[in-house]
């Protein structure tokens, strides 16, 4: 939920040189069906924590989503679900 400025500023502090998305009023997030109500400090609204691979043509392909920001997948899973979409 950073603003682009804030989103912006990570990436040149960070030296990334892929896009960010900065999605403060949750347009992506609620087309996505990410939206954890509430569970941001003071109770906004965030995204839940999801990972997604997606193949050259733009088909989702797999999608590991979580309610929890702590819990994520981890490398060796998602190599593993890469390779059972060849």
């Amino acid at each position: 939920m950073d603003s682009p400025e804030e989103s912006r500023d990570l990436c040149k502090k960070a030296g990334y040189t892929y896009p960010f998305l900065s999605d403060p009023d949750t347009d992506a997030i609620r087309k996505y069906d990410l939206l954890h109500r509430g569970a941001g400090v003071d109770g906004h609204d965030i995204a839940r924590p999801a990972e997604f691979l997606v193949d050259a043509s733009g088909v989702v392909r797999w999608v590991n989503l979580t309610d929890d920001f702590r819990v994520r997948a981890r490398p060796d899973q998602i190599l593993e679900q890469a390779k059972l979409l060849k």
